[in-house]
């Protein structure tokens, strides 16, 4: 491997067995960092290196680029050995002088070895290697004899379209078809169609769900080819957002697979790639502020309990660390290690932490990958993975290949097997009833509590507002909640417009075809493209390198002469200044953001499939669900109170109706109850589940249950504690106690039946209502039996507090003082939110929505950040059929009602 390689050797052992291999390009690297121990070693190696006839060059063991920088080195030093700075010891250096010298202050350094500093000009002048020169070939398919990668991407392509569009291939299609094999061959890039072609008939085959989107749902190509639900040409979408001439670079197709079996795919590209040929590409994983806070208190040896309630505290959410979360943590913010803290904790904000897998990259090659870049092997089995990112990868211009895990995908799947076992139906995505006016009436009324995309609290805030009635409506939906329309101030326009409160105008003639389908305002990427095609001149390709442009504007300052060139242009054109200026800042928020229209409807299909599936087959769409947690905004006993509020019955776990899996059960009314599944008893895993599995019930009893299924005593007194061993007539409590007799009678080795009958239990006092509740939550995450606010609700009532039904009931633009009680199950600070915290309270009736202004989230920090039951003080504000409570004061409230049992965490989001 010497060839081609300068080597810089820095101590005579080092230099005595690289010089036959390196010859000439040997050198000796001759480093001062003014330690006295330096000495010795300096003379040792200059000998050494008339020895080997090696030139001596110059260097310092950069560390830092300034001498300020040092004690933030020595902490990161006890981070990666895992030790504190009093224990650090010879792992630190002893001297701040690892820091970059200019070219004076290295004369100075080696004023008796000039040659030395000289030479590190000569070194430099050698190593001229540049990433350019290396040489990548997409690896060839395995093609039909006679075929040509092209020719076989065509025949594919006209076949899928005569499927497609049933035998006969509109003109339009046919045309647009030729406009993209055409590029695709001028470019070379069949034999990645032919990879995502390969990739998603392998799940196909293998009943596996799939579905390309992204930028790749604007190809007719991928549309024909199977790899995108979405007729880009009927939806009159811009190829080149995806593909174009002048960006000259790999295309990249997203293929979300459902989440359980993404492994399957994974473990086929391997084995049809080989291992040399294929590797997941890299993803860094940089310090936030709680994982700085824990890492850098650890390494200054501050108590672990104090740290894990600091960052507790800390929003996470891009804030500095404040000295007020630092005292309410315990920290003595006077402490010279705990202003340290405080100090160093931005300071490696940002920082890359450790290297992760990239959630489906792939990186594939013609030649072995590790001739490009290390390979290692991953952390998971069967896996490896290059040491770039994506963003090495894609400037490189290396093909990546991205299967995604999409836990939506393996919901309608499962919901799909559930409905044909249960109701005979037998449906599939292209199957599902379009256009459902009972599936859009629950939509505008924002019930959508588990619908894909469209179950976070600003969607829901936004759908009575829109009132989706059509596919494309939906589409819309899910592209406006995003920073790209908010920051170019289109939402609220397009909305007025849509009300018919505002006049559908267009900045000019020319654009009315760009912007008719969205009343005149631009919402998608490809709109803002075609705008600066049609209004400033772009071709299509300088469009999107235009939106390329924007999302590297934060790191490497591209974008002025775009702003001047498109603003111009549009005002020369006739188009109001003040219109050219929200378009660009448009563009600008679309850099990070935005939704791509293609990628819109990719995700506003599955929105749709869920949200009928909910409306019309409520119990086996939260079933599916539930099965394929953790996903989504939701924690199971969110989805588990949605769906009672729904009248869908729901089952405790129980040893001999429970399964692994949530399971539908015949009521005897008739319709389908869900019966709660094993895999939510915490404490039992992937070795239980096999043994459960392998002695299915029914059970005699707790004795005959505990010795078929061999199962130890952890996750048997889960079981118990769970309340699974209702069927044995056994509560918990003496569930708990059978337990233990009959672990304890294994352990005697004795055949004697131990006492689990209940008659001959000891009798413990029975759990309440609210104590099972609380009980549930502690040890399955959700309750069959009720809800943790249910048994405040008398409390709550006699001081006039109302449960969320009833304040979602407030009269159209009514406003008024309220105090509410309700469990925090969502915090959530958007970017584009200026400060604001918004959170989804809960209770046994419904969901609030609560808006926290800066200064209240301030006064009221702790509470707001670790509070899982908030009191809140404000008033109700209604508008366009969204209430909202604001708040005034927040406290946690306190009840003379016994204890207050388990609370489910809360999901929290940026």
């Amino acid at each position: 491997h010497a060839d081609g390689l300068v080597a810089l050797a820095p101590d005579p052992d080092t230099l005595g067995w690289c010089a036959e291999a390196f010859g000439d390009r040997l050198y000796a690297l001759l480093a001062r960092h003014r330690r006295s121990d330096e000495v010795e070693r300096e003379a040792a190696l200059r000998v050494a290196a008339q020895r080997f006839r090696a030139p001596v060059v110059a260097a310092v063991e950069v560390l830092y680029h300034d001498p300020r920088r040092r004690f933030l080195a020595d902490v990161l030093t006890c981070i990666r050995h895992k030790t504190t700075l009093d224990a650090a010891g010879r792992r630190l250096k002893p001297n701040a002088e690892h820091y970059l010298p200019s070219v004076e202050e290295m004369a100075r350094r080696f004023s008796d070895l000039p040659d030395a500093v000289a030479r590190t000009l000569e070194v430099s002048a050698r190593c001229r290697f540049a990433l350019e020169q290396l040489r990548y070939r997409y690896p060839a398919e395995h093609l039909p004899d006679g075929e040509s990668e092209q020719s076989w991407l065509r025949r594919l392509t006209y076949q899928g379209a005569r499927e497609r569009y049933g035998g006969e291939i509109p003109s339009d299609v046919a045309a647009q078809l030729e406009r993209e094999l055409s590029l695709v061959e001028e470019l070379d890039y069949g034999g990645y169609f032919l990879t995502m072609w390969d990739i998603v008939r392998f799940c196909r085959e293998n009943d596996i769900l799939c579905q390309g989107r992204g930028s790749a749902a604007n190809s007719a190509v991928c549309y024909c080819l199977g790899i995108t639900a979405i007729d880009p040409v009927r939806m009159d979408l811009l190829f080149e957002r995806f593909l174009s001439r002048e960006r000259a670079e790999p295309p990249d197709i997203d293929l979300d697979i459902e989440h359980e079996r993404r492994e399957e795919a994974i473990q086929y590209v391997y084995a049809r790639w080989g291992r040399r040929r294929a590797a997941m590409v890299a993803n860094v994983i940089r310090y936030r502020t709680k994982s700085a806070i824990r890492d850098v208190g650890k390494a200054l040896g501050l108590p672990q309990t104090a740290l894990d309630h600091a960052s507790k505290l800390s929003s996470g959410w891009g804030e500095p660390l404040s000295e007020e979360a630092l005292r309410r943590a315990g920290l003595d913010t006077e402490s010279r290690r705990v202003r340290q803290l405080a100090a160093l904790v931005p300071e490696i904000a940002n920082f890359p932490r450790h290297l992760s897998i990239h959630p489906g990259g792939f990186l594939l090659g013609a030649e072995p990958i590790d001739e490009l870049s290390p390979v290692e092997p991953a952390t998971m089995e069967n896996r490896t993975v290059v040491q770039w990112d994506k963003q090495d990868v894609e400037d490189l211009g290396l093909f990546k290949v991205d299967l995604l895990g999409l836990g939506m995908l393996t919901q309608i799947h499962r919901c799909f097997d559930l409905l044909r076992a249960h109701e005979g139906l037998d449906l599939t995505i292209a199957t599902v009833p379009a256009e459902d006016p009972p599936t859009y009436r629950m939509i505008s009324a924002a019930d959508t509590v588990g619908v894909f995309q469209i179950e976070s609290r600003a969607q829901m805030s936004m759908l009575p507002r829109l009132q989706p009635r059509t596919f494309y409506d939906l589409v819309i939906e899910v592209a406006i909640v995003r920073p790209g329309p908010i920051q170019g101030d289109m939402v609220h326009p397009y909305l007025r417009r849509r009300r018919g409160e505002e006049a559908v105008t267009y900045p000019h003639p020319s654009l009315r075809r760009i912007l008719e389908k969205t009343l005149g305002v631009p919402i998608f990427q490809e709109q803002v493209m075609k705008l600066a095609v049609e209004a400033a001149g772009y071709t299509p390709g300088e469009a999107d390198q235009l939106r390329r442009d924007i999302a590297a504007w934060r790191s490497r300052g591209r974008i002025d002469e775009h702003e001047q060139k498109l603003v111009h242009q549009m005002v020369s054109r006739g188009i109001p200044r003040d219109f050219a200026e929200r378009v660009f800042s448009q563009i600008r928020g679309f850099g990070e953001y935005g939704f791509p229209e293609s990628h819109a409807a990719s995700f506003a299909l599955l929105s749709y499939v869920t949200a009928w599936l909910k409306c019309h087959h409520h119990a086996a769409f939260t079933c599916a669900l539930l099965n394929a947690w953790p996903m989504g905004f939701y924690q199971p006993s969110t989805l588990v109170e949605d769906a009672k509020r729904h009248g869908v019955e729901v089952r405790p776990i129980d040893v001999h109706d429970s399964g692994w899996d949530c399971s539908l059960e015949r009521a005897p009314r008739g319709d389908l109850a869900i019966r709660m599944g094993l895999r939510y008893v915490k404490g039992l895993g992937e070795r239980e589940r096999a043994r459960l599995e392998a002695v299915p019930g029914p059970y005699a009893d707790l004795a005959d249950f505990a010795r078929r299924t061999k199962l130890g005593k952890k996750p048997l007194l889960a079981l118990a504690q769970a309340g699974a061993f209702g069927a044995f007539g056994l509560d918990r409590r003496r569930a708990i106690w059978a337990v233990r007799g009959v672990l304890s009678t294994e352990r005697d080795g004795l055949d004697l039946a131990p006492p689990v009958a209940p008659d001959a239990l000891p009798r413990f006092a029975r759990l309440s209502a609210a104590q099972e509740v609380s009980w549930d939550y502690a040890h399955s995450l959700h309750s069959a039996r009720g809800h943790p606010m249910a048994r405040l609700r008398a409390a709550l009532r006699e001081r006039g507090v109302p449960d969320a039904r009833s304040l979602n009931r407030v009269e159209a633009g009514g406003r008024r003082k309220v105090t509410y009680v309700g469990m925090v199950i969502c915090r959530q600070r958007p970017q584009t939110a200026t400060g604001v915290t918004f959170m989804t309270l809960e209770d046994e009736t419904g969901l609030v929505n609560l808006v926290v202004w800066r200064q209240v989230y301030e006064h009221h920090e702790t509470v707001a950040k670790t509070a899982a039951l908030i009191e809140v003080d404000g008033y109700l504000q209604e508008e366009q059929g969204v209430v909202h409570l604001i708040a005034e004061r927040l406290r946690e409230p306190r009840f003379d009602v016994g204890e207050r049992g388990a609370a489910p965490r809360s999901r929290d989001f940026h």
